[in-house]
């Protein structure tokens, strides 16, 4: 019988003594995450929703792993940091994922499912799968509300997916300078939750194609909230008359979106300009007189009625008058809001849509929804869904359980590193399983207090729609 040892890891002598590693350590994980992520699911019940909107085409003597099961494996992997689905060939085997999924740890025989199961389920979904599957992420959005909101804020906006194959539906877009998928992402602008979102083509989207999802979207959401005010907010490119025709005739609901300039809305924005220079040069000269900074900018606020050719009527348009050092930098925003004054509006309405970037910044970057590179459109689309349900588990977890800490404001990137990944070792008995985590951990009195608000305080399920 040849002996043999295993591989090990060198490294320079430290204090005289010779330095290796090897990978025998046995039941140990680099992941605590999965346990706080079975936690806030089980609070709000993500995956369980997600699952029962999938129509299950496998035979049933042959199912080793629930739809449910693997939607809580693979978002839980998404959710901690693994994007890429052939990391389950490995995290099947460990301990604290089998944990995750409410499965013995050390019980090989319960491994969880690998790569190949992933991508079949990803590629069995069809387009009604896929639309239940939005629609049950609009369904957990208004279920995460104990009653009707006064008012919410739907923040619309695409993002670039750039495509590296063959994809379907992978097109060229001179925006961008590259070829790619347009997914659309809607957020509530106030509390930052994903509504929903939808992958769609690299093409620049339509009037018609936005006025459609908003005419899903909009009488799904006054069913289930009657009274309560929406303002739709997005970028230039939401300002058609499609999609303001289909707000506009909407009881109790508004929109304000940016407007490109056209050379008749810079001759309405001319004379107010003209005094946006005059005021600019007073203040510059005024500072240079005095010795202290030059203003960077200045700005006026101006509104005015203002309807294009295409439009069906005239709708209030909010004109930001601002001159730099560089010369003219005029904005304008289209509303049908009449109450807030100039100002109001473009700074404390318009200008906070920005907030929605940093959400999809956190979708695409820290969980990296950009992995489309399936084949399909189908399967992408898929795994898109998959990460948006990714962040709504942090978001779930920022908002209901870190609340009035440090990570209360964080990214998934900075709440993976600090609570996520802590190294676990694993031991089960007869009628328990013991984790010991690391006496130096910097995170201890965080972790008592997360552990204890998800084992102790499940959320009421009040609405259940």
């Amino acid at each position: 019988m040849l002996y043999s040892s295993p591989q090990q890891l060198c490294f320079p002598p430290v204090a005289g003594q010779t330095l290796r590693a090897d990978f025998e350590g046995g039941a140990l994980s680099s992941d605590f995450g999965p346990l706080l992520l079975r936690g806030i699911d089980r609070q709000i019940g993500l995956t369980e929703r997600l699952a029962a909107a999938v129509h299950d085409k496998r035979h049933p003597s042959y199912i080793d792993h629930p739809l449910r099961d693997l939607f809580a494996q693979r978002i839980y992997q998404i959710a901690s940091g693994y994007a890429d689905g052939n990391d389950a060939n490995s995290l099947r085997h460990d301990p604290m994922f089998k944990l995750g999924v409410e499965r013995l740890p050390l019980e090989a025989a319960q491994d969880l499912a690998s790569a190949p199961t992933f991508s079949r389920l990803e590629h069995q979904v069809d387009r009604k799968d896929l639309y239940r599957l939005t629609t049950a992420l609009v369904d957990h959005f208004i279920a995460s509300y104990a009653e009707p909101p006064a008012a919410i804020v739907l923040d619309l906006d695409h993002s670039d997916d750039p495509t590296h194959g063959q994809q379907e539906f992978a097109f060229y877009n001179h925006y961008y300078k590259s070829y790619c998928y347009l997914p659309l992402f809607i957020f509530e602008g106030t509390s930052h939750a994903l509504v929903t979102a939808y992958l769609r083509p690299g093409a620049r989207p339509t009037g018609t194609e936005n006025a459609m999802i908003l005419a899903r979207l909009l009488p799904y959401l006054r069913q289930r909230w009657p009274y309560t005010h929406i303002l739709v907010r997005g970028d230039s490119h939401f300002a058609t008359p499609e999609v303001m025709d289909v707000i506009a005739h909407r009881r109790l609901t508004d929109f304000v979106f940016g407007l490109a300039g056209n050379p008749v809305l810079l001759r309405h924005a001319e004379p107010i300009l003209r005094e946006a220079r005059h005021l600019h040069q007073q203040r510059t000269a005024l500072a240079q007189a005095y010795g202290q900074w030059l203003p960077p900018s200045s700005r006026l606020y101006e509104e005015f009625d203002y309807a294009a050719a295409s439009w069906s009527r005239p709708w209030r348009v909010v004109l930001k008058a601002e001159v730099m050092s560089a010369g003219d930098n005029p904005r304008f925003v289209v509303t049908s809001l009449a109450a807030p004054p100039p100002q109001m509006l473009y700074e404390d309405l318009y200008c906070a849509r920005g907030n929605c970037e940093n959400d999809i910044k956190a979708v695409k970057c820290d969980l990296q929804s950009d992995r489309t590179s399936a084949t399909t459109f189908l399967a992408n689309a898929m795994r898109l869904l998959l990460a948006c349900a990714a962040y709504i588990l942090h978001h779930a977890l920022r908002t209901h359980t870190l609340q009035h800490t440090a990570l209360a404001n964080a990214q998934p990137s900075t709440v993976i590193l600090t609570l996520f990944k802590v190294a676990t070792q694993i031991k089960q008995y007869k009628d328990r399983i013991l984790l010991h985590l690391p006496s130096s951990c910097p995170v201890k009195a965080l972790l008592h207090r997360v552990t204890a608000l998800l084992s102790a305080v499940p959320l009421p399920l009040v609405n259940t729609s």
